[in-house]
């Protein structure tokens, strides 16, 4: 008998329901669950764009018994988690319906563990923290970013320590994720371009992580594969069905890889940024994602040049050395293509509160965890470092 077990766990939805109009679906999905009366979880601009009407009708249509709640804030906070249990206790909701981006579905996931998880919520910060199950849920995502809709991860805002929480439990991960790209195209170009680079950092992060096992590896490479075939593509013609699609799938494939591996650096010094200047989580990790690989290569070169090759930067021939460092001007010239920001030129950022800042957003990066499953490991110094070469 060995005196340890190397096991990896790999959490999915029960079921992901993909492909052009799976949202219709909505329906028979919630009867199979046994669902009688559903929140809708989601925020006021995708109420704007009238999908979340279409969604209520469906669920209408199906018998169920509705009520939306659509106080999502972007990076949404523990006050939103509170607003939106209140709602689920008013409508007596057996079933919660996620909508929209990252916001919505993380709050939507921690709302539905709520009720039967109650300590406060900074408890359940971290790993596996949540123990008990909540109430079905369904995950409909509007942007090939994030991944929620297939992971066991949310991060939401403690309003009191302005820190953004991470927690990782199975507990979180929805039933069923519905993933439709017609629900993307309606994106615009910037926001196309920040989940893209996201869902790249997605698939890059779980592929180098310590954590990365052979269940999540070949689903990291797939993803990046498809953001290199697809995300210019996206970003170019929002009406190009095809690469909307391929980047609803990769970012899907995403979220599934890095909820089963791990995020790592990027991931660790991305939530501070929001904390404090409020930016979105997807263009933050965008940002900082060439000046975090500059750093880590060379503590696995193999790995890192093997993304070089999925993303077609370097060729099978060249040793990885010479890999990694495609990969890095590969990185910055894609966020120029894709008229990405620096730090410096994102609304709201001053360089006197940056200063301020920085060094309590390394710290807050470090504590995450994150930084810990990055193949170099990085002091509070280096972060800060990198903050500045991303300013």
């Amino acid at each position: 008998m060995t005196d340890s077990v190397a096991a990896n766990r790999f959490d999915v939805p029960r079921a992901i329901v993909s492909g052009k109009g799976s949202r219709l679906k909505l329906g028979s999905l919630a009867n199979e669950i046994g669902a009688t009366r559903a929140l809708i979880v989601t925020d006021p601009g995708v109420v704007a764009l009238g999908v979340v009407a279409e969604i209520e009708g469906i669920l209408v249509d199906a018998g169920l018994a509705v009520a939306v709640f659509q106080d999502v804030q972007p990076d949404p906070t523990d006050a939103n988690v509170a607003d939106g249990v209140a709602a689920l206790a008013a409508h007596q909701a057996d079933f919660v319906v996620a909508v929209g981006g990252g916001s919505p579905i993380d709050t939507a996931k921690v709302i539905a563990v709520r009720p039967a998880n109650a300590q406060p919520l900074a408890k359940y910060m971290g790993l596996h923290k949540i123990e008990r199950p909540g109430i079905p849920l369904i995950a409909i995502p509007t942007t090939a970013g994030t991944g929620s809709e297939a992971t066991k991860v949310a991060v939401i805002t403690d309003t009191e320590r302005d820190v953004k929480m991470m927690m990782l439990s199975a507990p979180l991960l929805p039933q069923v994720a519905i993933v439709d790209y017609e629900l993307s195209i309606s994106m615009p170009k910037g926001l196309t371009a920040a989940v893209g680079v996201d869902t790249l950092t997605h698939g890059m992060e779980a592929y180098v992580s310590r954590k990365n096992n052979k269940m999540t590896d070949p689903i990291a490479l797939s993803c990046i594969d498809l953001v290199s075939k697809y995300l210019k593509r996206a970003w170019t013609d929002p009406n190009d069905l095809e690469a909307r699609d391929g980047m609803m799938l990769a970012a899907c494939q995403g979220g599934m890889a890095f909820s089963n591996s791990s995020v790592c650096l990027v991931h660790g010094m991305s939530r501070p940024i929001g904390a404090v200047f409020h930016i979105p989580h997807g263009l933050s990790n965008a940002i900082l994602l060439p000046a975090v690989t500059a750093f880590s290569w060379n503590h696995a070169p193999d790995r890192y040049a093997t993304i070089a090759r999925t993303l077609g930067c370097a060729n099978a021939e060249a040793d990885a050395e010479s890999a990694c460092l495609s990969l890095i001007d590969y990185l910055h010239d894609l966020n120029t293509t894709l008229e990405l920001p620096r730090l410096s030129q994102c609304r709201g950022f001053t360089r006197e509160v940056f200063d301020d800042c920085v060094e309590k957003m390394a710290t807050d990066a470090i504590a995450s965890g994150s930084p810990a499953n990055n193949p170099r490991d990085p002091t509070a110094a280096e972060i800060v470092t990198l903050y500045n070469e991303a300013w």
